[in-house]
């Protein structure tokens, strides 16, 4: 069973995902996004050799799963190429259903991915978000470190964010190279 916490009077059970669940997850990402995009990249990150399965979480409320989260493997090209590509983990998507949005739900599962990370050995996990929403968690400009990701159009450069899982190891600087799972979305 997974981390039961209550925010107000709603409990919430965070788990990892299940086979059974998959339905209900594509309907939240869809609505929590409003198109099926997103659904279809969790269902292409599921079926990448990156996919974390023990860091594919839902939020349950009243037996109904009300949010998703994933953390997948990308790695870290060193820019000049002197150096193979390192692992990384990154944290992508992140949905709540629009009916559940403002209750907390968000946090505990971000919190719950980012600590079930730390503790599977990953020093830390990119992202691509609003730093008013992920700063705190403690995600940090990403450009800081010396790391580029690849932001959408949209997206502003502060988007691309770390979160060092462990602050005493080193964090490699490069060019953050997403899954190839995430070409979905540029099909989109």
């Amino acid at each position: 069973m997974g981390t039961v916490t209550s925010m107000g009077t709603m409990p919430i059970d965070t788990r990892p995902e299940e086979q059974r669940d998959r339905v209900a997850i594509a309907d939240v990402v869809t609505r929590a996004f409003g198109s099926p995009a997103e659904a279809r990249l969790v269902d292409a990150i599921r079926s990448a050799p990156e996919y974390l399965p023990d860091l594919a979480l839902v939020a349950v409320v009243d037996e109904k799963i009300v949010g998703h989260v994933m953390i997948s493997r990308c790695l870290v090209a060193d820019e000049a190429g002197d150096s193979p590509p390192l692992p990384a983990a990154m944290l992508s998507p992140l949905a709540v259903d629009p009916d559940h949005q403002g209750e907390g739900i968000g946090a505990r599962l971000v919190r719950e991915v980012t600590d079930r990370a730390a503790a599977a050995g990953h020093p830390f996990v990119v992202l691509e978000g609003d730093p008013r929403y992920y700063s705190r968690f403690g995600f940090e400009p990403a450009p800081t470190y010396g790391l580029c990701l690849p932001l959408p159009d949209w997206a502003p450069p502060e988007a691309a964010q770390v979160l060092r899982l462990h602050p005493d190891a080193p964090l490699p600087s490069g060019r953050v190279v997403y899954p190839e799972a995430f070409d979905v979305l540029d099909d989109e």
